[in-house]
């Protein structure tokens, strides 16, 4: 491919690549994302082109893989287009199926189709399942219209248009001004004006800057980057590109999680792709404009999503934070100006571009414009990644779009934010999710992780869990946080084992304003969110916990498992499951547990399908 030299040669070669598809034409849909990989997604494809190679249908269907489009549960997901006929789950023995029923019959295959779990009615088609239904998938569309490793497919709806106009009839300024002026706010942590942090970093004083993402998703439960990164990664080079040329920078690193390896491959095909096609590299589709982007794997620290953390690592230091006196648009990267954004923030400066500052702020709240994306994980009916308008209730996106709660259980709380964010209690549910709503709440907006919890859920255990994570991840770089992190795990952990005093409660909530005020950076500043909201909330399950009672029976130290006889019909499930040989009792009689040898596993309660198991 020669490097498109012209905004006519760009015009020219989408032109054509246009022409030479039919809209109309059978398409089979094979989601090839992280989650669809792990259903062996990959041998689904193999099979349908297979079986459509062995019914002569090649120039009649066309298999396609695409990124994630969000419903990772219900993988390997198959799209049958341009009807969108949605099936899930499918398995190898489905597909000679689908090829002749589906495609040649136009028949539908009942088994296939999504069902709702709190009605049962069955869906025919993507639009109309629930899951999709109350989104605003303006990033994760793009996921389901692409194949992630053809630039082609990328060129076809549109891409590289939006880098296009600014390089041939916008002035870095004007750039500036458009994203100033569509509300974007970061999305990777507190929410800082994006076009705010792109003025400042062009006015820093420097000969070179340098543009970043930041990719290094470790939230527990978030994966929005990942599936973004993975599945349209064309989109976030030509957001980047937009930034660059706004700000004067020549040279680009995308910082990603080593634990990423799909996105550090679709990635790299994408920036070869870009570099050979002229999106990349010297005088870019003969604007005069330079940049170039360089992938950077990181080695695993949650700290070094933190951006002066990260920036040291790229610069092959020890990933710790320093002090925020001085901001990293001035002095970032190798001590110049850096402007350092998120996937999803990147992602949506090509729309932002395309369609208008106007488009962009008319979704969302006064102060929180657009949508945002959430990894929907937890106690949930429907887990996966979800995009939805700023200002959409907790409400509407756990029991609408996520479909509530298994086995008819009763919510207890939402957990949004990762290590760093609260857990808000279901009186709130009908809060609207935008940046200072949620922090109001004692939570945060973070990079989009949301874990949902069941009244099976302790919350004493949910901060023990988010404290031990931080304490792990801490650099230990400063005091506050190495120590006092330490500090309050020790106090959690011992309420949890049933030897907290009154006065722990006091001295737990006094230690975490002091981590709050005083660490260095927001691993540490944010450590007491998790212990704050849930004492604030939940205070009643942690003097439970000082009375010895666990509510929710999972704390071992302070639960017992009993077998209960009007229950119990001696199938003997318990009995053969137990690992300790804890259960003693003869075939349809009553069993019992022998308390010295129990172990507290759970095992029992799992297995008994009669509710004969509880804790006491």
């Amino acid at each position: 491919m020669e490097r498109i030299g012209s905004p006519d040669d760009l015009d020219n070669l989408r032109r054509s690549i246009v022409e030479m598809r039919d809209p109309n034409r059978t398409r089979i849909v094979i989601c090839s994302g992280t989650g669809c990989l792990a259903y062996k997604c990959e041998k689904v494809t193999e099979a349908f082109v297979s079986e459509i190679e062995k019914q002569a249908l090649k120039d009649k269907v066309e298999v396609r893989t695409t990124g994630c489009p969000g419903f990772c549960e219900r993988g390997p997901i198959v799209v049958i287009q341009p009807e969108g006929i949605f099936y899930q789950k499918v398995k190898v023995e489905d597909v000679g199926e689908i090829v002749s029923e589906t495609v040649l019959k136009e028949k539908i295959i009942d088994r296939l189709l999504y069902a709702d779990p709190r009605t049962g009615q069955r869906v025919v088609f993507e639009k109309e399942v629930p899951f999709y239904a109350k989104q605003k998938r303006i990033l994760l569309e793009k996921n389901s219209l692409i194949d992630p490793v053809k630039i082609e497919d990328y060129l076809a709806i549109g891409g590289y248009s939006s880098v296009r106009k600014v390089l041939f009839e916008m002035k870095p300024e004007q750039v500036i001004d458009v994203i100033k002026r569509s509300g974007l706010r970061g999305r990777g942590g507190a929410g800082f004006p994006t076009g705010i942090k792109w003025e400042s970093c062009r006015r820093a004083k420097g000969d070179m800057r340098y543009v970043v993402c930041n990719a290094d998703e470790g939230d527990p439960g978030a994966f929005a980057n990942r599936s973004l990164l993975e599945g349209n990664p064309h989109g976030v080079i030509e957001g980047m590109m937009i930034g660059a040329y706004a700000v004067g920078s020549s040279e680009g690193y995308v910082y990603v999680r080593y634990e990423y390896p799909l996105a550090v491959k679709n990635l790299g095909i994408a920036i070869d792709q870009a570099r050979s096609f002229g999106f990349l590299g010297k005088n870019i589709l003969g604007s005069g404009f330079d940049f170039d982007i360089k992938v950077k794997r990181g080695g695993g620290a949650f700290v070094c999503g933190e951006s002066t953390a990260l920036m040291a690592s790229l610069e092959g230091k020890i990933g710790e934070p320093r002090a925020k006196y001085i901001h990293t648009v001035e002095r970032g990267l190798w001590d110049r100006p850096t402007l350092l954004n998120n996937v999803e923030t990147w992602a949506n400066v090509p729309l932002i571009m395309s369609n208008g500052a106007d488009w962009f702020s008319s979704m969302g709240t006064e102060e929180s414009k657009g949508t945002k994306i959430f990894s929907l994980v937890g106690k949930i009916n429907n887990t996966g990644l979800v995009e939805v308008p700023m200002g959409i209730t907790l409400r509407e996106i756990i029991f609408d779009i996520g479909g509530g709660i298994p086995d008819d259980k009763k919510f207890k709380a939402v957990q949004t934010g990762g290590p760093s964010g609260g857990c808000i209690p279901e009186k709130l549910l009908d809060l609207p999710v935008d940046f200072d709503k949620l922090a109001g709440a004692g939570s945060m907006m973070g990079s989009g992780g949301m874990i949902v919890m069941d009244e099976s859920t302790c919350m004493v255990d949910v901060a023990r869990y988010f404290l031990n994570f931080l304490q792990e991840e801490s650099c230990g770089k400063c005091v506050p946080c190495r120590e006092g992190i330490k500090r309050m795990l020790e106090i959690v952990n011992r309420i949890s084992s049933g030897q907290g005093k009154r006065e722990d409660l006091e001295l737990l909530e006094e230690l975490a304003s002091v981590v709050k005020d005083f660490s260095l950076c927001g691993l540490g500043q944010s450590a007491a969110n998790p212990v704050l909201s849930t004492i604030h909330y939940f205070r009643d399950e942690y003097e439970a916990h000082l009375n010895h009672k666990c509510p929710a029976g999972v704390c071992k130290e302070l639960i017992e498992y009993a077998i209960f006889e009007d229950k119990c019909n001696g199938c003997g499930l318990c009995l053969k499951n137990c690992p300790q040989n804890a259960i003693i009792g003869e075939k349809k009689k009553p069993h019992v547990i022998v308390r010295e040898k129990c172990i507290k596993c759970g095992i029992c309660r799992e297995s008994c399908n009669f509710d004969a198991v509880d804790v006491s």
